[in-house]
């Protein structure tokens, strides 16, 4: 593989010509990135903060497009999955163009096979974040016994429930928002993208979120229930709501991520009929000439 196999662009509609039929391939491997191109197209480069635009690079080789990755700063890479000798020639185009790389977020074939050759580009160090696994759901089942209460979507009266709440879950996973939290509340109000499972008495008690449809796919996102009314089975009985709605609305796969390290989340996922499809991989770089 070449380094100049990849191209990179901050043209956002040149990047969906050349990579979007094949980001539409995959649209599981793919989520993240479909989603968050489909967001930046209708919010604007700038939908998710940061002083410079975002960055989008594309592998061609033999008139095909082999692999992309997205990148809006500050934020980590985030790369489809890709071979070593691919990885390695990501790896030296990133050192050519010299664009900063804090991290990266791929598959753990390619994040594995990415930190060796980066480390060896650049002299930078690396460390393992967090491990994912994305799942997809299957046959859709509704754990027993459901607790009291029923769902609904969230509206403009939940606005300053929701960004408590999306701040405390971003804390809670010990990541910044990907997105400005009051922002992120009006869009997903604007398009219905949060539901809230509330008691009897009109309490909220938990949220569960979803993506826009892109490519027959949503990712649901986020899924947060305070912790003091955790384990009475909320989180469960609204996200089996919005797994539902999104069936019914036409979505041929419904996906969500969990963090290999929280058991509890990827039991319950499980008994509601998610099943893995690929772990991934968040590592950090300091150090070096790339960061």
């Amino acid at each position: 593989m070449r380094s100049d196999d990849w191209y990179v662009t901050e043209d956002l509609d040149r990047f969906l010509g050349h990579a979007g039929g094949f980001l539409r391939s995959r649209p599981d491997l793919h989520t993240v990135a479909l989603t968050v191109t489909e967001s930046l197209r209708m919010r604007g480069l700038r939908a998710y903060g940061g002083d410079e635009p975002p960055v989008f690079g594309v592998m061609e080789r033999d008139g095909q497009v082999r692999g992309a990755y997205f990148r809006t700063p500050p934020y980590r890479l985030n790369v489809t999955p890709l071979t070593a000798d691919e990885t390695d020639a990501l790896a030296a185009h990133l050192v050519a163009t010299g664009h900063p790389v804090p991290g990266i977020i791929g598959t753990r074939e390619t994040t594995t096979a990415f930190v060796r050759s980066w480390q060896r580009h650049t002299g930078a160090t690396s460390a393992l974040r967090q491990r994912q696994r994305l799942y997809r759901l299957g046959t859709l089942m509704t754990p027993r016994p459901v607790p009291e209460g029923s769902a609904r979507v969230a509206g403009e009266k939940d606005r300053d429930q929701l960004i408590r709440w999306y701040r405390e879950f971003t804390q809670s996973v010990g990541e910044t928002a990907a997105e400005e939290i009051e922002s992120w509340a009006d869009h997903r109000i604007a398009y219905g993208g949060v539901t809230l499972w509330e008691g009897l008495d009109g309490t909220p008690l938990s949220m569960c979120g979803v993506t826009p449809m892109v490519a027959g796919q949503v990712r649901i996102a986020p899924v947060y229930t305070p912790p003091h009314l955790r384990g009475r089975g909320y989180a469960g009985a609204v996200t089996v709501v919005v797994s539902r709605a999104a069936v019914r609305a036409g979505a041929e796969e419904v996906l969500l991520f969990t963090d290999m390290a929280n058991n509890t989340s990827n039991v319950l996922y499980q008994r509601l009929g998610y099943r893995a499809v690929a772990d991934f991989e968040v590592y950090d770089f300091q150090g070096g000439s790339g960061t």
